[in-house]
Formats: structure tokens, sequence, C-alpha cells
């Protein structure tokens, strides 16, 4: 059950490789081929491939009855231009793992190499690697895909490094442990003027004024109750950046994020209730949609259960802290049709923080996290 030292090597490198060459959401098309390829030798009895877009399943059956066991990672970068100075920097301008999806890949390669080796006594094992988590749309083109239901897993696991968390110890619990989040876009029309006499437009300056406050004070409770909701302005943009025209349209983007996912209808009801007000008071017309959709992460009380049980026995040390955490996470929806539950591995408590510059993932978490992964899938399925 162990991975050898060559094991490891071999996995640092890739892992590195795969950081020097990122792909962001929805176009992970050469990550995919990566993983497909290094995965080979490991004899999967089979790979779906094209998965909601460049999503790979690698199937390790024992021909046995049992439940399907699916362990979950993440292909895509971020569109961030990478600061780390390590020497397996980014080799792609403005494109960058600085979420650490390239570590949780390997992980699961690391499993595959295991899995490889000895397959599981009963039932079976699904290496996951999921397209765009960063946008949210990952996960539901994974579900939507009409080969998933070759899969169906009665169990659902995933992994997050954690920088602020000390190296190696895990936080866990059941319940929600990511909020729900979507992104609204308003956008508001009225009518252009001669900046000399502005009084002939439509501006939609005081109404922009009046939703930037606004749409924050939506929010209601505090982040330990069930009831929490955030509303957090991201951008705004207004007319044209000349000083001839008094402007006629406006845009105002806006995070809603929610503790469950009952609470979001509410919350946006809300949100476009007050654009329609403030909107109408001012002559302009509005319209809004939403983007980056992703729903609440709720650990399985049975999935945790089973986490636990090989923290202990591969001698982790783990606990609730930090949990759950106002960020999204785009594992949730397996959870509506299989016992999931998703782990965060502390990264360091002075590690460069998630979607930092100067993040890089830590290679030493690769047999942590994997021989977790591993113990699991053994409990489970021998």
């Amino acid at each position: 059950m162990t991975l050898t030292n060559r094991d490891i090597v071999e996995l640092t490198a890739w892992r590195r490789k795969l950081h020097q060459n990122p792909e962001i959401s929805n176009e992970e098309e050469k990550t995919a081929g990566e993983v497909v390829d290094f995965l080979a030798d490991t004899k999967p009895d089979k790979v779906l491939t094209g998965l909601g877009g460049h999503g790979v399943a690698a199937i390790y059956e024992s021909g046995k009855e049992g439940p399907t066991v699916m362990f979950r990672s993440e292909l895509d970068a971020l569109p961030i231009e990478e600061l780390s100075g390590v020497s397996h920097s980014s080799l792609v301008p403005r494109k960058s793992h600085m979420c650490g999806h390239d570590g949780h890949t390997a992980i699961l390669a690391a499993l595959g190499r295991q899995l490889g080796r000895e397959k599981p006594a009963r039932g079976r094992v699904v290496l996951m690697f999921q397209p765009a988590e960063e946008t949210g749309n990952g996960a539901a083109g994974v579900l939507a895909d009409p080969r998933f239901g070759e899969i169906a897993p009665d169990f659902a696991f995933s992994l997050h490094n954690l920088p602020g968390v000390p190296f190696g110890e895990v936080r866990l619990k059941p319940g929600v442990v990511n909020c729900a989040s979507r992104g609204m876009r308003i956008v508001l029309e009225g009518k252009t003027a001669h900046s000399s006499m502005p009084e002939t437009g439509v501006s939609p300056m005081i109404a922009v004024s009046q939703l930037m406050p606004a749409l924050p004070a939506l929010g209601r409770g505090t982040f330990a109750d069930d009831d929490f909701s955030m509303v957090t302005v991201t951008h705004a943009a207004m007319g044209e950046a000349v000083f001839g025209i008094a402007p006629g349209n406006a845009e105002v983007w806006a995070t809603l994020r929610t503790r469950r996912d009952e609470r979001m209808a509410n919350l946006c009801a809300a949100a476009e209730s007050l654009v329609t007000q403030i909107a109408g008071q001012h002559g302009l017309s509005a319209r809004w949609d939403y983007h980056e959709i992703f729903v609440a992460s709720v650990n399985a009380p049975d999935a945790v259960e089973h986490l636990l049980r090989a923290l202990d026995e591969e001698g982790v040390p783990h606990g609730e802290e930090a949990l759950p955490m106002r960020a999204s996470e785009d594992f949730g929806l397996f959870g509506h049709s299989a016992s999931s539950a998703m782990f965060f591995l502390g990264a360091g408590e002075r590690h460069p923080a998630l979607h930092n510059p100067d993040y890089d993932f830590p290679d030493d978490l690769i047999p942590i996290g994997s021989k977790i992964f591993m113990r699991t899938a053994r409990n489970l399925l021998g």
C-alpha cells in the first residue's frame, strides 16, 4: 500500500511538469492527455475521456460485487501570472497552477500506481480527473455526460490542500464544508448624452452608487448560522472612458454566497428585487444573469467516518478547525447522488495562500494524500 522512493521521485517530476504547462478551465485537453499517458502503465480496466469537457475517469475493477468508490481531483489552472520563482514555474504567460490542482492530480495518479499493482478485492475504484473546477461548471458537465452512468459511484471522496493549516494535518467534519455561491452580472441600460448636457440622457451613475452598498447589505446572519448569506461587489463599470459622454449604461458584478443551497434562492430573489427597484427609480432598464454557480459542499456523516478511520489508521493528525469555509468548491454536486466527503490537507501555516502568485504545491503532500485515499479504498473494498 506504500509508494516506492522511485514512485515519489517520478510523481514529483510529473507534478512539476503539469505545473509548467497549465491549462485554465475548459481548456485542459493536453493535461487530460498527460493523465491518460501517465496512467497507461497501471493498466486501468477502462478509461473514459472527454467527460463533461476534458474530464478523465480511470476505472480499476475487481471483477466482484461491491461498491463503486470514486476519488476526484481537478485538472484546471488559473489565469494568474506566476511569481513564485521556483525552477519549475509556469511556462505559459498569465496562467498558473496557483491552487494546487497539479498536486491533487499527482495524488490520484499515485493511487493509480498502487491500484495497478493490486486491484481492489471487491467492487471498483474510479479515479475522476475533473475539468473546470474553478468556474463551477466542471462537475455539472461530468454528471450530465451520459457515460457518467457507467460510473455511478456509491462513495465519492476528494481533498484540497490548505495553506494556514500545519503541514500534513487534516481538517474534516460532517455537514457543510464549503459555501454555495454564484456570480451575478447586473446590466443597467439608460441613454447616453453629451457631457455638457447630461440632463438630456439617462445616466446609471446614481443607481450604481446606490447598488454598491445596498447589495452587500442583503447579507444576513453570522457565518456560524445555517441562515448565513453574503454579497460581495467584485466589479463595476460605467459608460466609456472619455470625458465628452455622459454614461448611458453600466455593469455591476457581485458574488452571492450562502451556507445552504436552500438559502440561495431567497438571496437571488432579494438581489433581483433590489436591482429592479433601484433601476426603476432612475428610469433604467435592468437585466441580470448568473455565472460560476457552485452548490454547497456537504460532507455525509458515513463518508466522513470512513475518512476518519483511514486518518487514524495512518496516524494522520486531524481536527475540525477552519471548517466550514466561506470559499466555494465544485465538488458538492457529486454528493447529490453519492455519499461524499472532502477533507483539507494542511500545506503549512506560513505557506503562500491559494490563488496567490507566489503559491506552489508542496510535493511532500503527495504521499500523505495518497495514503489516506488508499487506506480508505482498501477499508471499503479490501
